[in-house]
């Protein structure tokens, strides 16, 4: 790797990027990392003009154009949709007279999902690619650089390049070799087996539930889908982040991958959820209703996720951000981590006390959750 001259440059979209060059680096395991999803994102509108979140791929070549690293990276103008929140910096580097945005991005959009974020064709190119980001955000004037929910085997790779790193927690279900959701409740205790059953079973109640993907999901599904959607998010985010031509370009692009439960009530769709299916993993994204029927959000979010999950014989679910209700229902409290470069020397200094102040308390947080599983003793 010595010998080669290297080469970094920003894109000004994935779709300028070969999609089997990148889906290489990607690999196929994390369906949020691949060219089909990220393309379907641009090419609806989710993001690029007018969503602050312009697509800014970094690619790392050799001579000839081969590709050899990429990270999914994006010029920011705000913090939304990212899950990991960084506006108590933004609002201390604006009153010390600094611009922190345009930062730059590297994640998924609108997606607390881990996953890689250096993608490469070998490990060696990492010094390299993350050199190049922060080249760039010097070239370019920008404060900082962001790389959200990376997936542990990663973060050394950050660390020994001096980025700062950050972690949080969310909560994810690990299938322990279970062969059924009873098998599931075997492992609880048996005051939590008990009101896990109450609650599907008030949920259940006068619905029929039924689990659509790939071509199953027809232009009616996603219609419903996009009232709840919308529902959901206009009252978490006040504008829903993804347009209604995503959900169709989701579909059409990543078929098999694209898993839609939808509740139905006298045969019309009352409430629904959004998962995608990984090689290793089911993660849950979206959820909304129309009509609010108790424990219905925890039955098709929760309990089918996780019964997906063992019939496809996926090792984990990971069902989004925060979230301590999920303790309760077999989620376990996971670390989830992130690393970010701040130019500004002194600025840097402020955020790296902060940050060791701050890991502490989440690892405390941590194991004080991880003792209040619902799994039983011993």
């Amino acid at each position: 790797m010595s010998d080669l001259s290297l080469t970094a440059r920003m894109a000004r979209s994935l779709g300028e990027v070969p999609q089997a060059e990148w889906d290489a680096l990607a690999g196929s395991g994390n369906p949020f990392l691949s060219h089909a999803f990220l393309t379907a994102l641009e090419d609806s509108g989710s993001t690029g003009p007018g969503t602050g979140w312009s697509p800014a791929p970094i690619l790392l070549e050799a001579d000839g154009g081969t590709l050899l690293g990429a990270l999914p990276a994006y010029l920011k103008e705000h913090s939304q949709g990212e899950y990991v929140f960084d506006h108590g910096w933004a609002d201390a580097w604006q009153r010390a007279g600094g611009s922190y945005y345009p930062k730059l991005q590297i994640s998924v959009p609108f997606t607390p999902a881990t996953g890689p974020r250096l993608l490469l064709a070998d490990a060696g190119f990492a010094p390299a690619l993350l050199s190049a980001a922060e080249q760039l955000c010097t070239r370019f004037g920008l404060s900082s650089a962001h790389a959200t929910f990376i997936e542990p085997a990663q973060l050394p790779l950050f660390e020994q390049a001096g980025w700062l790193l950050r972690s949080d927690i969310q909560f994810h279900w690990e299938n322990r070799g279970y062969e059924s959701f009873e098998d599931f409740l075997a492992a609880l205790s048996s005051r939590k087996r008990k009101a896990i059953r109450k609650e599907r079973a008030k949920a259940q109640e006068g619905i029929e539930i039924v689990a659509l993907s790939g071509a199953q999901i027809r232009p009616e599904h996603w219609d419903a889908f996009w009232t709840f959607y919308q529902d959901t998010g206009a009252r978490k985010w006040g504008t829903p982040y993804l347009t209604r031509a995503a959900f169709d370009l989701l579909g059409e692009r990543l078929g098999d991958k694209v898993l839609l439960l939808l509740a139905l009530e006298d045969g019309a769709p009352i409430a629904g959820a959004l998962n995608f299916l990984g090689e290793e993993a089911l993660y849950g994204r979206y959820w909304g209703c129309t009509v609010d029927k108790p424990f219905l959000h925890f039955e098709l979010c929760y309990y089918r996720a996780i019964e997906e999950a063992i019939m496809r014989g996926l090792g984990r679910v990971e069902a989004g951000a925060q979230g301590g209700h999920k303790l309760a229902r077999g989620y376990e409290p996971v670390a989830t981590w992130s690393a970010h470069w701040i130019a500004d020397p002194g600025f840097r200094s402020a955020v790296a006390d902060f940050l060791a102040r701050e890991r502490a308390g989440v690892a405390s947080d941590q194991l004080f959750l991880g003792e209040r599983t619902p799994f039983r003793k011993g």
